[in-house]
């Protein structure tokens, strides 16, 4: 216990000076666990296989699940599948024959149980860069689908092959049969249980209780679909895209306690996670002592290069032949420029799901340790080598800044001007329906925070317009808030010092300022 703890606390702390710094999460994770391996004394942190699936796995699925638009999904059906299904498979059953091939005495089997391992992507750093760079929000939306969905396609295309290696399975119809059963099974339980969860949580009308129902709905949802034999990680996905959806229907705390918790929650299990990739290379490279080292080499970098061209010679025709078979696709979606493909083709890196995966391998598996070796091979190579210059490549190749930001800005001035409009509008209904008439000074307040908010979006839209100068009034607005809002807490805080005011009430009064001063500086 003490070891698991140390573990987390400084996989944390990495975590925050990484973030600090500026540098890839993930990327710095590795090195330090890498680091810490050769400490002399560094216990060996192994993971049941049980725990690596129910305790990683559900929760960050469900929480990038609950961040994904279903609508910018099914806008870009066509490439998430090509990517998440498609390139899945390809990679399962390219990897499985090039490891029987260049390994000696790897049964085929036990080769497709590695090339399910290594199918699945982690797109946490290339998805933060683009973010951060300004990538076309479609490579961002694409990118994201893609590491939530062929996560469950790649565990459940796992799950069926290690039945096949272990003699479960019968033959390759009954394994395509299966597939489809255990898949559209998953994502049937996943909307049944969550139909009631919605149910529920708006019952509940208190955001703490829904909250600790959020946090336990992958973990239950999970082991439901498994104990029907259905795609667990399908069902979490699945629930997660449809709480998401209709997310609105909470209330206002309810949906920042839970966004707040569920970052919290990714942080803390993806440094531990990625910190334990570094930390298994001692273990593994000792288990594998009694092989030739030069061997276990050429047989890493066989595999991590099929992984990486793997995905290269999947991406373009994915993207450019459906075009071309089809003017239907053509006309409704032009083929874009060839820097966008190839973003997307180098942003393959693996993570936490194909270790999790790994940890998850049965014991009596023949060539488990080798396999270890293999997974960890290429997560750390796929991470440093595809982490490390992907920024290069994004400055080398990638499209000139997008102007999506300022069409969003836009959408949303109008947005608010018909929203202000409405809203003043139900005011004077008010008003004119209602037998007491409220405060001038009330009606004054209520029309300027409307005119304030569509002031506010329009001025976002005219931010870039040349030859401004000084501030905006919205950003004055904003400045001075602020001043105030530092200003008042030191009055509450002295006042509880003194003890003119309870510490009750300085929680209240606290809460209520750093909701105001997050409203004010929200990107």
């Amino acid at each position: 216990m003490t070891d698991v703890l140390l573990l987390a606390v400084g996989a944390t702390l990495v975590s925050a000076g990484a973030r600090r710094a500026g540098i890839s999460v993930p990327i710095a994770l590795v090195v330090a666990g890498l680091a810490a391996s050769l400490v002399p004394g560094m216990p060996d942190y192994h993971l049941d296989p049980e725990i690596a699936l129910l305790v990683f796995i559900p929760p960050l699925v469900y929480s990038d699940a609950l961040e994904s638009s279903y609508v910018n999904l099914r806008a870009n059906a066509r490439p998430i599948g090509l990517l998440s299904v498609g390139l899945v498979l390809f990679t399962t059953g390219t990897v499985g024959l090039v490891a029987h091939a260049v390994v000696p005495g790897l049964p085929w089997p036990v080769a497709f149980v590695l090339g399910a391992v290594l199918a699945p992507t982690d797109a946490v750093a290339a998805v933060a860069l683009a973010r951060r760079m300004g990538l076309p929000r479609r490579i961002v939306t694409i990118l994201v689908a893609e590491s939530i969905v062929n996560d469950a396609t790649g565990l459940t295309a796992f799950r069926l092959t290690v039945a096949v290696a272990l003699g479960s399975a019968t033959s390759i119809l009954n394994d395509v049969g299966e597939f489809l059963l255990v898949s559209c099974g998953g994502v049937t339980v996943g909307l049944l249980l969550a139909l009631p969860v919605r149910r529920l949580r708006g019952w509940l009308d208190d955001a703490v209780a829904e909250n600790a129902v959020s946090l336990a709905i992958p973990f239950a949802v999970y082991t439901v679909a498994e104990s029907l034999h259905a795609s667990g990680v399908l069902a979490v996905l699945a629930a997660g895209l449809y709480l998401g959806h209709h997310s609105t229907g909470l209330s206002h705390e309810a949906r920042l306690q839970e966004k707040a918790t569920w970052r919290l929650t990714t942080c803390l299990l993806e440094a531990v996670v990625f910190a334990l990739i570094g930390l298994q290379l001692r273990p593994v490279l000792h288990a594998l002592h009694t092989t030739d080292p030069a061997a276990l080499g050429r047989y890493a970098a066989v595999v991590l290069a099929t992984v990486l061209v793997v995905r290269i010679c999947w991406v373009f025709p994915a993207t450019y032949l459906p075009r071309r078979l089809s003017s239907r696709i053509r006309e409704r979606d032009p083929s874009p420029p060839w820097q966008l493909p190839a973003l997307i083709s180098w942003a393959g890196m693996r993570g936490v799901v194909s270790l999790a995966a790994a940890f998850a391998v049965p014991a009596e598996l023949p060539h488990r340790e080798l396999l270890l070796f293999l997974t960890l091979s290429v997560v750390l190579g796929t991470l440093l080598l595809q982490g490390l210059t992907f920024p290069l490549v994004v400055r080398l190749i990638g499209p000139e800044e997008s102007r999506e930001s300022h069409k969003d800005d836009l959408a949303e001035a109008v947005a608010q001007e018909a929203a202000a409009e409405a809203g003043w509008a139900r005011v004077e209904e008010l008003v004119i329906a209602g037998g007491d008439v409220p405060p001038q000074h009330v009606l004054d307040r209520l029309r300027q925070l409307a005119e304030h908010r569509r002031a506010t979006a329009w001025e976002r839209v005219r931010a870039d317009a040349p030859m401004r100068r000084g501030e905006t009034p919205t950003a004055a607005y904003r400045r001075l808030r602020l001043e105030m809002l530092a200003a008042e807490r030191q009055v509450f805080v002295q006042l509880c010092k003194q003890g003119r005011i309870t510490h009750e009430v300085l929680r209240r009064v606290m809460h209520d300022l750093d909701l105001e001063e997050s409203v004010l500086c929200r990107d």
